[in-house]
């Protein structure tokens, strides 16, 4: 059944992620009527199944952490300190339904915006129809179109995977009980966030690699601290190991299959993660109506404003590819709105994107890495220094990990940073801040910052290039 009350637009919003909700807002707040048509809940990736989740359950797995190291510190917590898996899950549930309803609430309260609940796709290039829960099938016409419907977890190519039940990034966090083993496929920002949490909650965990190297993007060096780090947490790491089959086990579980320099192994669990990466939602909306174009992977393509191969309908977030993070999105939001609403001219040309990896000490990353530096033809400084050398972190008990920055030999400018350490993401952000100011190293190495901090190991660690 089709219903055509309401059917014009100003602007049509497909998916409700950290583009498409502000995105939807400040077309409202500038008088434009827009419909925002989300499949699922509110608030995308990072709000349901991506950052909201995971990192409340990382921090909850630090916290089981700590309790276990508390006699490094003098304090004895012998026999009192347990997990429960289910309140930690409970509280992870929670979260997300306090920063989804939030944000749907004041969708709901925004006059111009209609949020409908449904699945869009397109029946031309300024059609969109939602196919919503009641099959009743919605009409919206607009002359602008955003889509920001993300991109879901992709499913391995394995023989056998259809014969047993395997959990993505999504379906493990509708876990109610810890598992004893977890299996994990695939070495990269979800495989060892998961990894790392799981084993301080109480599972034993395995990450198999296809890789010689956790990390893939990540210099070597940076690669292999994260893989000591976990290994001497309990987690066995196993690669250049390639699973060729799984079967159901005997006892429930499954057996999985490895083959590695030509000899096979077979490891036993209950539960596989496969985090093997991300598939784009783009093949859900009938882009073919549209006339929008795809790459091979199924990407939109998109210009450095974010325009489609069709006038008027644009693509943000995770479905046109690249960095795939929320602050990407959120900044796919600010060239879109500066551009239509401001009269602006931003661009997503060279923009500088930073990352960090949740782990426990996590893994700031701006700019370049050496590898790319070489790769680039790039003259060039490197400035290192391990984290047992920063007075702070040796008084926290958290000296593991280590600090690496590239500087242009020339001009003294940074290129470019890895910080593992403790709060590694926002000693990068510091580095960020220099690279935006256009600072020399030098200014960073002369600065006065206070003492004990994490920023002052800047001082030293600058200092090692003339050392």
């Amino acid at each position: 059944m089709r219903s055509d009350r309401n059917t014009k637009y100003d602007a049509i919003v497909i998916g409700s992620g950290q583009a498409g909700t502000p995105l939807a807002l400040a077309m409202a707040h500038a008088g434009r009527r827009t419909a925002l048509i989300e499949s699922t809940h509110v608030g995308g990736t990072c709000v349901n199944v991506g950052c909201t989740p995971t990192k409340t359950l990382i921090a909850s797995a630090r916290v089981a952490h700590l309790a276990a190291r508390a006699g490094d510190y003098g304090v004895e917590c012998a026999d009192c300190c347990k997990v429960d898996f289910r309140r930690v899950m409970d509280r992870v549930h929670g979260m997300v339904e306090s920063f989804r309803s939030g944000s749907e609430r004041r969708l709901r309260e925004t006059r111009n915006v209609e949020l409908i609940a449904g699945e869009g796709r397109f029946v031309g290039p300024n059609q969109v129809e939602a196919l919503m829960p009641s099959r009743e099938r919605r009409l919206c016409e607009a002359p602008l179109v955003f889509i920001n419907v993300g991109a879901r977890p992709r499913r391995p190519t394995l023989d056998g995977l259809d014969e047993v039940e395997v959990l993505d990034s999504t379906s493990i966090l509708g876990l109610d009980l810890l598992p004893d083993h977890l299996i994990i496929l695939g070495g990269g920002y979800i495989g060892v966030e998961y990894g790392q949490a799981f084993r301080r909650l109480g599972s034993r965990v395995t990450i198999i690699q296809r890789r010689s190297q956790l990390l893939t993007r990540e210099d070597p060096e940076i690669a292999d601290a994260v893989a000591d780090l976990l290994r001497s947490e309990g987690v066995r790491i196993l690669f250049d190991a390639t699973p060729v089959l799984v079967e159901p086990g005997r006892g429930g579980g499954m057996i999985l299959t490895l083959e590695s320099n030509g000899e096979r192994t077979i490891i036993e669990g209950p539960h596989l993660l496969a985090a093997v990466g991300r598939t784009p939602n783009s093949d859900r909306l009938n882009l073919e109506a549209a006339g929008v174009e795809v790459d091979e992977q199924g990407y939109i393509r998109v210009n450095d404003r974010l325009e489609t191969n069709v006038p008027g309908i644009y693509a943000l977030g995770d479905v046109k590819g690249g960095p795939a993070f929320t602050h990407t999105s959120y900044d796919d939001f600010r060239i879109v709105r500066t551009n239509l609403l401001e009269g602006g001219a931003l661009s997503k040309k060279d923009r500088l994107v930073p990352y960090t990896v949740f782990t426990d000490p996590q893994l700031g990353r701006i700019g370049l890495s050496e590898r790319q530096a070489v790769a680039a033809g790039i003259p060039f400084h490197v400035a290192s220094m391990p984290m047992e050398y920063v007075a702070s972190a040796l008084e926290r008990g958290e000296s593991k990990g280590l600090m690496k920055v590239i500087v242009h030999a020339a001009t003294g400018r940074i290129l470019g940073a890895a910080v593992l350490g403790i709060e590694g993401g926002e000693v990068m952000t510091m580095l960020q801040l220099a690279m935006m100011g256009d600072l020399s190293y030098a200014r960073l190495r002369d600065a006065v910052f206070t003492h004990p901090s994490l920023a002052e190991a800047l001082n030293n660690l600058f200092a090692s290039i003339e050392d």
